[in-house]
């Protein structure tokens, strides 16, 4: 792993003592290119364990406290693609313990400020030290949506002196909070990026839906960044209320111009294996080496049905813009058809 990594790159997977040499290489490289620093550390690996974050807040006055847990496995090329809040696998018991170990750390290191602590759980609830992010993250909404707590607010009391607005004690986890990120990638074309204009945006509303996103009509995503362009986040009362209105959410969301991953997130969220909550870091990677659906006969569909449409009108058209005897209608008449029928 790169230390002075993050965001999935400068990391390898090395199973045999022959892929070592080739991996530290690959991986040192990778760190120097991408964060500027070729220094690396080796760990144990996981495999099919859960990646379970631990948000805290700490301020100058001596109290730290946590904000319940994320359930962030769900990952491609090691990069959170779709985050939850709470995890439909943690329990109160393994909560309570990982939380308490977050606040011991942040205490440890004297740390001021919102923090997430990242762990690795396996299947028997054992959990193990990842990293920490001195941030706030991408996925911070979810906590923020069954916490009630504004986390940026809580920031600035912080940096102003003050003490946190709440206590361990006044924290409860209500309902359930599902996030997508929303990508300008193709994920039939193994997820390259898709720079372009936005031509049309439509972005779905609703009770307990948060979109955090600064594009619009006729913007510009550029190939040099990351291709993050929106978070869409549904809150429910429970995890399937939460699911449906995010289902539901993906259903209207539209974007063109670029191609996005949210047929690649309507799928995920279709998945009986998210439905039951059995995921772990490993089963994106497994799923996606089936391939996705693909949409093309869904595309030739709907372009031999607006094919047809297209013709029944302009013979409508053409019959209904001659009058008596042969005589054409006034053009204002035949304008105004035209119109009408393009708004059907």
């Amino acid at each position: 792993k790169a230390s002075a990594g993050g965001g999935g790159k400068g990391m390898r997977i090395v199973s045999t003592e022959t892929m070592l040499p080739g991996a530290i290489r690959a991986t040192r490289s990778e760190a120097s290119s991408a964060f500027g620093n070729p220094a690396i550390y080796v760990e144990r690996y996981l495999g099919a364990a859960r990646h379970i974050e631990i948000q805290v807040m700490a301020d100058t006055r001596g109290n730290v406290v946590y904000l319940g847990e994320r359930e962030c496995s769900l990952q491609r090329r090691h990069q959170k693609v779709i985050e939850e809040a709470p995890s439909a696998f943690v329990d109160c018991e393994l909560r309570r313990r990982m939380g308490e170990a977050a606040v011991r750390l942040a205490r440890a290191v004297g740390y001021t400020n919102a923090g997430t602590m990242e762990f690795l759980v396996d299947p028997s609830r054992n959990f193990y030290f990842l990293e920490m992010n001195t941030r706030l993250q991408v996925e911070h909404p979810t906590t923020e949506m069954v916490t009630g707590l504004d986390l940026v607010k809580e920031q600035i009391r912080i940096a102003a002196g003050e003490a946190l607005s709440v206590r361990q004690d006044d924290i409860q986890l209500r309902g359930h909070a599902i996030e997508c990120r929303i990508y300008a990638e193709d994920p039939f074309n193994n997820f390259m990026p898709s720079p372009g204009r936005i031509r049309t945006l439509r972005t779905p509303g609703g009770p307990g839906l948060r979109i955090e996103s600064a594009i619009y009509e006729g913007c510009e995503v550029p190939i040099h960044y990351d291709p993050l362009i929106s978070k869409l986040v549904a809150w429910g009362r429970d995890r399937d209320e939460a699911m449906e209105r995010t289902r539901r959410a993906l259903s209207e969301y539209v974007v063109l111009g670029v191609r996005t991953n949210i047929p690649f997130h309507r799928q995920v969220l279709n998945l009986p294996q998210f439905a039951a909550g059995e995921i772990n870091t490993e089963f994106l990677e497994s799923w996606l080496v089936k391939g996705l659906t693909s949409q093309n006969g869904a595309f030739a569909e709907i372009a031999l049905i607006a094919g047809a449409l297209y013709l029944h009108s302009k013979k409508r058209l053409t019959a209904s813009s001659l009058g008596q005897g042969g005589q054409v209608d006034s053009a204002w008449k035949a304008a105004g058809r035209q119109d009408g029928l393009r708004r059907r």
